[in-house]
C-alpha cells in the first residue's frame, strides 16, 4: 500500500485510466471544423496508418470497438454457423461474445502459468486427442464440428507463446487470429503481437495503453483479407458516387473521425507512455523482489506493454483479502476475470479440464497500473 501512495499519492487509485495531455483536443476541434466526424474523414486514415507502422502490420482497417473487430475477423477467417473455435477460458467476456456473434461454438483449451495465454502444450495435447484433418478442414472427433479457427489472447499484454501456437495452427490447418486487445507495444522478440496469423485485432477502450473512447482494429499482411474488411465493416457498401448497392450481410461497424482523432493524438505519446509504464512495472518488481508474491513478468526474449500488471497471490484467501485490503482504502485492485467455462452461456463448451486457468483465477490480482500525475509534463514534452 505504501509502495502504491508513493507512486500515485492521495485519494482514490483507479486501476488504469487515460491521459489526455497531447493534442486530443486540437485534433478533435479540426474534425469539427472539417465538419468530417463520422467513419469518413482524414484521421480514420491516418490513424490506421499509425497502427500499421507501429505493430509492423502491412494493412490495419479501424472498428468501432475491439469486440466488433474480432468478430469481423472471425467472418473474415470463414468461421460460420456450428463451428469450433479454439480459445482460452482465461479471458475477457468480449472474446467469447464476438464467437457467439459469428455462430461459432467456443472450445476452450489451458493456459501456461507463466505467460498466462493459451498454452501449446494443452493445444497440442487437445488437437492429438480431439481432432481430424480432412480434406475439407479439420474437424473435432468428439462433436463432429469443424474446427475453423485458434483464438489465444495476450493476456494484460503478457505475450503467450504466440510461435508456437501458429505452428499447430499451421500443421492442422487451422486459422489463427490473434485477440491482441491488450497488448499493443507488445513483442515476441522484436516482432510485434498479432503478426503471427492470418489476422488479429486490438483494443481502445477507455483503460487501454492508448485509447479512441471506444475503438478497435483489425491488422493482417493480407492484402485481400485487409480490402474484404473495410468492405465488411462499412455495411458491405459496393463503392459508387451515389447509389446505394450492398454485396452481402454487412456491418456498421467503421470507428468515426472524431474517435480517430483521439487515436492519433494518443500515437503520437505512445512510445513515452509505454516507457512510463516501464518504470512503474519496475517499481513493483523491486517492492515484490524478495516476497512470495510473483510479479508477473514476460518470458524473456519478449517486450510486455505493462497494460495491467499482475500479481499472482499463494492462495485463494490470500487473494481475497489482499483484494479486500486495498479496495477498502481506495486503492483499486481487481481479480482476474472468471472462467469462461463457469459462465452459464459456456458452462457446457468443450475443455481440457483447465487445471492452470483454475488456479490463476483463485490468485491473480491485477495492480494499479496507470501513468502516474508526476509523468504528465515527460508525456506534454
Amino acid at each position: 500500500m505504501t509502495h502504491v501512495r508513493s507512486i500515485y499519492g492521495d485519494g482514490f487509485i483507479p486501476l488504469h485510466r487515460p491521459v489526455f495531455e497531447g493534442n486530443e483536443k486540437q485534433y478533435l476541434v479540426d474534425c469539427i471544423d472539417s465538419n468530417f466526424v463520422s467513419s469518413v474523414g482524414a484521421k480514420v486514415t491516418e490513424f490506421e496508418q499509425q497502427i500499421a507502422d507501429f505493430t509492423g502490420s502491412r494493412y490495419a482497417i479501424a472498428t468501432v470497438n475491439g469486440t466488433a473487430a474480432l468478430h469481423a475477423a472471425l467472418q473474415l477467417a470463414g468461421v460460420g454457423q456450428n463451428d469450433e473455435v479454439i480459445s482460452q477460458a482465461l479471458t475477457f467476456i468480449a472474446t467469447c461474445n464476438a464467437l457467439s456473434y459469428a455462430g461459432a461454438r467456443p472450445v476452450f483449451v489451458d493456459v501456461d502459468r507463466d505467460t498466462l495465454g493459451m498454452s501449446p502444450v494443452a493445444l497440442r495435447s487437445f488437437l492429438e486427442q480431439h481432432a481430424e484433418r480432412r480434406d475439407e478442414g479439420c474437424y473435432n472427433k468428439s462433436s463432429g464440428r469443424r474446427i475453423a479457427a485458434c483464438v489465444p489472447m495476450h493476456t494484460f499484454g503478457f505475450p503467450l507463446r504466440i510461435e508456437e501456437i501458429a505452428r499447430l495452427c499451421t500443421e492442422y490447418g487451422i486459422i489463427l487470429v490473434e485477440d491482441a486487445a491488450e497488448s499493443l507495444g507488445s513483442y515476441v522478440g522484436e516482432r510485434h503481437t498479432g503478426n503471427f496469423g492470418k489476422l488479429a485485432t486490438l483494443s481502445f477502450n477507455g483503460n487501454k495503453v492508448i485509447t479512441t473512447g471506444g475503438g478497435g482494429m483489425i491488422i493482417t499482411n493480407d492484402e485481400a483479407l485487409a480490402k474484404r474488411a473495410k468492405h465488411l465493416t462499412t455495411t458491405a457498401k459496393v463503392p459508387h458516387p451515389y447509389e446505394f448497392v450492398h454485396d452481402e450481410i454487412g456491418y456498421n461497424y467503421r470507428l468515426p473521425n472524431l474517435n480517430a482523432a483521439l487515436g492519433c493524438a494518443q500515437m503520437e505519446r505512445l512510445a513515452k507512455m509505454l516507457a512510463i509504464k516501464r518504470g512503474v512495472a519496475q517499481g513493483y518488481r523491486e517492492f515484490f523482489a524478495g516476497t512470495d508474491i510473483r510479479f508477473v513478468e514476460p518470458l524473456t526474449g519478449n517486450t510486455a506493454n505493462h497494460w495491467l500488471n499482475a500479481i499472482v497471490l499463494g492462495s485463494e484467501e490470500e487473494r481475497d483479502a489482499f483484494l479486500q485490503f486495498t479496495n477498502s482504502r481506495d486503492v483499486m485492485t481487481r481479480p482476474v476475470w472468471r472462467l469462461m467455462s463457469r459462465l452459464p452461456m459456456f458452462q457446457d463448451c468443450q475443455n481440457d479440464g483447465l487445471e492452470n486457468s483454475r488456479w490463476l483465477e483463485a490468485r491473480v490480482v491485477n495492480l494499479p497500473s496507470s501513468v502516474p500525475e508526476s509523468e504528465f509534463e515527460r508525456l506534454r514534452g
